[in-house]
């Protein structure tokens, strides 16, 4: 499929928006360089590749955050300028940002009509605006009063506001930019039936995504960058995963995760759970993690498999039973429920909210991994920071950045994944507790991630981790452990396990010996 169709009088007339060689350059950077597609009415267009490929910039080129250096966008067949966001939102374009933009001392009303309140008599009438953002959020589903204040809601209630804002801007082109990163399962819903609501309406819709999944179940067209430069257009329908990832990164899918190394003939376990509930009248579990293995914990969304991982590392109380860690000579450690002394007995945890909970984004990438440095200081000690490790940690693991003191909020989402995992190696543990390893990952990012964790295990170290992506399980996992309502009901060699056969466990719940052996 070429990317325009100027012999085609119907295609002609649907075509909402043109990139003709857009080029974008930052300083001596270049993050666009030749860019031309079309996007039509009526349609899901993803926009893909990875971290750094430019999907960002051209979509903020069209939002009007930047200009280009050179091409032209064209609307409606007339080329614009828009010379500002707000430029943009007049000419019918809205973007709903993956980072969070919502106002927390306004309300729920306030932040969906920022900026196009509506009037009466020249003053903000704030009845209406109540009832058209109450009548939003029920036609989306999200079950949220329009008068609550923002600061006052949890973090993926306040994702679904910010989805709420694509269906309260009339606009003819809207802009997603990774909008499941932090949404469940039923966020993820709502949001596929607003933007089926939008395609219907004859939006053109863009798509900003690593999710394989979620690409071939929303999108109609694919465009696909790379290095800032287009590498084609097409109808998804006509793609395979194997060729979105090839396209992308110049690999083929399974070439993604690293090979597995034969089980270990010694059955040196690192970590151990006995009769271990993780919430009050959840099922007790019992598993073991093995030295140079790498467990996954799958299962439906809030099944439980989260809870206990949250419990081993100390971030939450467990109901009872015991957890052990054990170092290389066969020490035992009963694991207490606190992170420090988790930490300090050698368990490492990677949580799923990077942000959040993983790194302090205004500090550098040096001071974010000397932190594992500090594990076993003295408190009353000089901090003492191996400087040329640190650099040596950022070579190994291919972290993407002007230096160590960059700011870790200025990297991608791969890098900051990096940046927390070389925390943990520059600490010397050896047990990885890790939620959702690649979210938020683009492809290429995810391979090097998986290299790590197995590079990690093959060292004598030992992984456990949850993740809602079942090929992650599938592909990385050495054994998979399925959770069912809080109770581990089958275990899976990963060389042998498919999706197909642990969903029929996830759903059905039947239990099995092997799980708890």
């Amino acid at each position: 499929m070429t990317a325009f169709a100027p012999n085609d009088p119907a295609a002609d007339a649907a075509c909402v928006i043109a990139f003709r060689d857009i080029t974008k350059r930052f300083g001596a950077i270049t993050a666009l360089s030749g860019v031309s597609f079309a996007g039509y009415r009526g349609t899901v267009h993803a926009i893909t590749g990875e971290n750094g490929a430019g999907k960002s910039t051209l979509m903020k080129l069209l939002a009007g955050v930047f200009t280009p250096e050179s091409g032209e966008i064209l609307l409606g067949g007339k080329a614009v300028r828009f010379g500002g966001a707000l430029g943009a939102r007049a000419a019918g374009i809205a973007t709903v940002f993956q980072e969070l933009t919502l106002l927390p001392n306004l309300t729920v009303a306030e932040n969906l009509f920022l900026g196009r309140e509506p009037r009466r008599f020249g003053l903000i009438d704030g009845r209406a605006m109540r009832e058209r953002a109450q009548a939003v959020l029920d036609r989306v589903g999200i079950a949220l009063d329009a008068d609550v204040i923002c600061g006052d809601l949890v973090i993926a209630e306040q994702h679904l506001v910010e989805i709420a804002k694509g269906a309260v801007a009339d606009a003819d082109i809207v802009i997603y930019d990774e909008p499941t990163a932090a949404l469940d399962g039923p966020g993820v819903e709502k949001l596929a039936r607003l933007i089926a609501q939008q395609k219907q309406d004859g939006k053109l819709i863009f798509y900003i995504s690593h999710r394989l999944d979620e690409i071939f179940r929303l999108c109609d067209t694919t465009t696909i960058l790379k290095d800032g430069k287009h590498v084609t257009t097409r109808p998804t329908r006509e793609l395979t995963r194997d060729d979105l990832v090839s396209l992308m990164v110049g690999r083929e899918l399974g070439h993604l995760f690293p090979r597995r190394n034969p089980r270990p003939r010694r059955q040196d376990p690192a970590l151990s759970v006995s009769d271990f509930t993780a919430e009050r009248g959840r099922p007790p579990v019992s598993f073991a993690v093995l030295r140079g293995e790498i467990v996954g914990l799958a299962g439906l969304e809030g099944h439980g498999q989260r809870e206990i991982l949250r419990a081993v590392a100390g971030l939450i109380a467990a109901d009872g039973g015991r957890a052990q860690k054990y170092d290389a000579s066969g020490k035992v450690t009963p694991l207490s429920p606190a992170v420090v002394a988790t930490a300090r007995a050698g368990l490492g945890l990677i949580p799923e909210d990077r942000k959040l909970e993983g790194l302090y984004q205004p500090l550098s990438i040096a001071q974010n991994i000397a932190l594992g440095m500090l594990r076993r200081a003295p408190m009353a000690s000089r901090a003492r920071i191996d400087q040329d490790r640190i650099r040596a940690l950022m070579g190994e693991m291919n972290i993407r950045a002007r230096d160590a003191s960059q700011i870790v909020a200025s990297l991608s989402g791969g890098n900051q994944q990096k940046v927390m995992i070389g925390r943990w190696l520059a600490s010397g543990v050896d047990v990885l507790l890790v939620e959702e390893p690649t979210r938020g990952v683009d492809v290429g990012a995810k391979a090097e991630i998986y290299r790590l964790l197995r590079e990690f295990a093959d060292h004598g170290g030992a992984v456990l981790i949850t993740s809602s992506e079942l090929t992650e399980h599938i592909g990385l996992c050495d054994r998979i452990l399925v959770v069912h309502d809080g109770a581990l009901v089958a275990e899976l060699a990963g060389e042998d396990a498919d999706e197909e056969t642990i969903m029929r466990h996830a759903l059905m719940g039947r239990p099995a010996a092997a799980a708890v052996s």
